[in-house]
């Protein structure tokens, strides 16, 4: 079990549930907007938010983006060493650094002393783009990723500092679990998992759920971000859908039959539909389109509905409760869900 690390008021390592991460997409400096932002993450379910810090002006905007928000704030910092003690002191709640580019030891030295005085976490964030040369020319891909990032840990360990967590992240999805699987095997920091430049919505779903997914089934990884390109709050999304999926978080889905001949309602729209209510209530949902299969395989579900010849029927724990049009499935079902819930479904 890996140790126990603070990031504002979330507790990661040590059994601690696994906490979902995301990272704006705006400007920094853009107090406004990046505040925003990060209040719609949170919303969405996000736990610890990143902000990149590539100047000064972004590092001391972390002081007022703190004053209107109440989720752990975490600066990224690439090459120069100096906007991550600027962004500690303008009270982020953990510092991101790239092993690969911030320079020589001294600088890691004086970062060091400084969150160790505010008692601020370092997360060494070592990606495949950026590794040192030597690392490269001395082993494969996915070891010289790893010992990229445990080089930097074993740096700060040197000049005395503990609170740290680690990530290895590569595009290339085996690359990324063999990265973290060395890197489990030789520390017990927590871990940060996830596929970085994972692409696009489809592509970064399909390489995220079999990395992330398979690392967290092996007991690595105490963070989580989905990589999407786009939208961050997608990544949000996808990510607590993965927990509840692995069993690691409690909270709804829905289920749907993949249609065929005998399907009598369209089940995608209504499935689509009804997603945002099974994250909203916590409930599992489904949706089938016939009878044939449809209510015993959704009999696990809280509630469901199965196409009919003539229309629809819902049912809750297996048991048909109401027969309805096939216009009314919708309306219906989510009146169902607000009954059974006590929840306001628009």
């Amino acid at each position: 079990m890996s140790k126990i690390v603070k990031i504002g008021k979330v507790l990661i390592g040590g059994g601690n549930p696994i906490a979902i991460q995301s990272m704006t997409n705006t400007k920094t400096a853009e107090i406004e907007h990046t505040t925003r932002q990060i209040k719609l993450l949170q919303k969405a379910g996000c736990e610890i938010v990143r902000v990149a810090v590539p100047d000064l002006e972004s590092a001391r905007a972390v002081k007022e983006i703190k004053k209107n928000v109440d989720i752990p704030i975490v600066a990224d910092i690439h090459f120069d060493y100096r906007l991550a003690i600027e962004a500690i002191k303008s009270g982020a709640d953990k510092i991101r650094i790239n092993p690969g580019n911030i320079g020589e030891d001294w600088k890691i030295k004086e970062l060091a002393q400084i969150a160790k005085q505010y008692q601020i976490p370092i997360r060494v964030g070592s990606n495949i783009g950026s590794l040192k040369r030597d690392f490269e020319q001395k082993y494969d891909r996915a070891t010289a990723l790893a010992e990229s990032a445990l080089h930097e840990v074993h740096l700060l360990e040197k000049f005395d500092f503990f609170n740290i967590v680690v990530s290895v992240k590569s595009s290339d999805v085996l690359e990324t679990i063999k990265a973290n699987e060395y890197v489990a095997h030789r520390v017990d920091y927590p871990i940060h998992v996830g596929i970085t430049e994972a692409g696009t919505y489809d592509t970064s779903i399909i390489k995220s759920s079999v990395g992330i997914g398979y690392l967290l089934l092996q007991r690595i990884g105490d963070t989580v971000r989905v990589s999407i390109a786009g939208d961050p709050i997608r990544e949000v999304y996808v990510a607590r859908r993965l927990l509840v999926s692995l069993h690691l978080r409690k909270g709804g889905q829905v289920i749907a039959c993949p249609t065929c001949a005998r399907t009598e309602f369209d089940v995608e729209t209504i499935a689509s539909q009804v997603e945002s209510l099974a994250d909203e209530t916590g409930l599992t949902i489904a949706v089938m389109g016939c009878v044939v299969n449809g209510i015993g395989e959704g009999k696990h579900a809280d509630i469901g509905v199965a196409g009919t010849k003539d229309g629809a029927v819902i049912f809750k724990d297996g048991s048909i409760i109401k027969v309805v049009k096939k216009e009314k499935i919708y309306d219906e079902l989510t009146a169902m869900i607000k009954k059974t819930t006590n929840v306001n479904v628009e």
